[in-house]
């Protein structure tokens, strides 16, 4: 495998430089800013960008003229770049995922199963995530997919029944709300709690990220796991087979 990976300057770049080298992974080829995008492309079979959601479109046109499998790690991105994800995916194996960490996608698969267990009918949901003063897109990509989750197993739609944190008299719970709450601050790296509340008791399930390296050895382990794929669009539970192909 030849690896490209794109934002080598920037603190998800240099983990995945890192991650790649205690791998033993090739990494053919870097890109930041300003550099020749199609070149790097060329030197490579797999390229990883967690970048910003805005160039995904640029790394996704080069992918499909070079024939490049993907593994994107970009999060924020707009309904018109998703569906650019999607599309490219019926001529590349790509892996789209919101977090690259096995705690994370551990808490996903036990969001579902505690989401069909403790059921709305009982059951209040909140979401609550933390990072870095820096991070630009809210909630984040992990949240987002935390709702979605929750989303698909409570019949719940996340435009219309997600509320985004609470201001003012604003009248009792709706019954198939869930809440949303973004915290930013320092150089927390990532924090996620799923709370499931009713009367006379809680659960809460909580993922705190202490450094990036475990989003950049999952990336790195991506890439290895999309060598003998074929085209389509993959997440991370695939890769950790807890769920089906």
């Amino acid at each position: 495998m030849n690896l490209l990976i794109t934002g080598k300057s920037g603190r998800m770049g240099q983990a995945l430089l890192e991650a790649a080298t205690q791998a033993q992974a090739t990494v053919a080829a870097t890109h930041d800013l300003g550099q020749d995008l199609d070149a790097a492309f060329q030197k490579a079979d797999t390229a990883i960008d967690f970048t910003v959601h805005s160039f995904t479109p640029q790394v996704i046109a080069a992918a499909l003229k070079h024939n490049t499998r993907l593994v994107i790690g970009t999060t924020g991105h707009t309904d018109e770049e998703r569906q650019l994800i999607h599309d490219a995916a019926k001529t590349l194996p790509i892996v789209f995922a919101s977090n690259y960490s096995v705690g994370v996608n551990t808490l996903f698969w036990l969001t579902r199963q505690a989401a069909q267990i403790l059921t709305q009918d009982r059951f209040d949901i909140e979401v609550v995530e933390m990072h870095h003063r820096h991070k630009i897109d809210s909630p984040s990509g992990t949240a987002r997919t935390l709702l979605e989750i929750l989303n698909e197993e409570t019949g719940t739609d996340y435009h219309t029944d997600i509320t985004h944190g609470r201001l003012g008299n604003i009248g009792p719970r709706k019954p198939r709300e869930i809440g949303m709450h973004t915290l930013r601050g320092g150089d927390v790296v990532g924090d996620h709690t799923v709370l499931f509340a009713a009367d006379g008791e809680r659960v809460e399930l909580t993922h705190k990220a202490s450094s990036r390296m475990t989003f950049a050895a999952g990336a790195i382990r991506a890439a290895l796991w999309l060598q003998s794929k074929p085209p389509g669009l993959y997440d991370m539970q695939n890769v950790l087979n807890l769920k089906p192909l």
